[in-house]
């Protein structure tokens, strides 16, 4: 089996993928095509059905595997697949486990360097807060582990939520030792807590798509009334402390347009918003790296990082 990684511009496929997506669409011209989304445990790749009712392309839906057979070019800096024909493959002709993302890195150490991380808090409140999420709900940690960060933009695969809450939470420790004013226990706190609400937000795999509640209310709503949720069980909780952690949370993306119900008015929410914002990005870059590995020259126009992007040469 070829992986989604490995493909480049050029290469012909004819194997075996997850149809994470798939949606009908019309050209300017008034032709049918569909927009598809294939994936394997490497990643997913645009796909396009240009002739949808060619007699090769079989009776497919979303989360079927299907054999495809087409060509990988690029469009606007990324590739996509050029499909000439599909079968829905029966139960036996592949290994699901060959199918979900998953993060390059060790799940059991991530999880065991966030746990390191809980234990430093020294604020009472917030270290028992914090051991109400990661300690003793099994169900959330249980979910939080083999969550993804994103839909498809980064860390969208399993364990990308862990490994993305610890990248953000390593950069937020980078920034109080070089900025001492920072309060080092809310800071980590609202690291560790910013994306929770994902949990809720998107569905586990092989769907990993948004649920009822993340179209209505989305993650950050969602982890802030999570937090509010836990401190409540919490005797004598402060009240202040409480507002300052959700403050931090509902102002982790930065600007309204980006989904941010407020502002940053505190240090630490900024220092979030920024290693937030840092680690989504660098990733996202990774990924269109790794995507475009075969390529040495320039990737084209990407509308995310609005530029036209390349590899750094030796």
């Amino acid at each position: 089996m070829k992986f989604i990684k490995d493909l480049k511009e050029g290469d012909r496929v004819f194997d075996i993928y997850l149809c994470k997506h798939k949606q009908a669409a019309v050209t300017k011209n008034g032709k049918p095509y569909e927009n598809v989304i294939l994936q394997d445990k490497t990643g997913t790749i645009d796909a396009k059905v240009w002739e949808p009712n060619n007699p090769g392309i079989g009776d497919y839906d979303t989360l079927d595997y299907i054999e495809v057979y087409g060509d990988v070019n690029s469009f606007q800096g990324t590739l996509q697949v050029s499909v000439k024909r599909i079968r829905v493959c029966r139960e036996g002709e592949y290994n699901a486990g060959d199918y979900l993302p998953v993060s390059s890195r060790d799940n059991d150490t991530m999880y065991l360097e966030l746990l390191e991380k809980v234990d430093s808090i020294q604020n009472p409140y917030l270290k028992r807060l914090l051991e109400a999420f990661f300690e003793k709900d099994d169900d959330f940690v249980k979910k939080f582990r083999h969550s993804s960060a994103a839909k498809t933009v980064h860390h969208g695969f399993v364990g990308g939520l862990l490994e993305h809450t610890l990248s953000v939470t390593k950069l937020c420790e980078y920034y109080c030792g070089a900025y001492p004013i920072l309060k080092r226990d809310l800071l980590l706190t609202a690291a560790m807590c910013h994306d929770i609400g994902k949990v809720k937000e998107l569905s586990p795999f092989p769907e990993n798509d948004y649920t009822d509640d993340g179209q209505l209310l989305g993650h950050i709503v969602m982890g802030s009334q999570m937090v509010a949720e836990k401190a409540a069980g919490i005797d004598g909780f402060p009240h202040e402390l409480l507002a300052q952690v959700q403050h931090c949370i509902l102002a982790h993306h930065g600007k309204y347009e980006y989904g941010s119900p407020k502002l940053p008015a505190l240090m630490e929410a900024m220092a979030l918003n920024y290693a937030d914002d840092t680690d989504a990005k660098l990733e996202t870059f990774k990924e269109i790296l790794e995507n475009n590995s075969g390529n040495q020259g320039w990737f084209g126009y990407n509308r995310l990082f609005e530029s036209n992007l390349r590899a750094t040469r030796e």
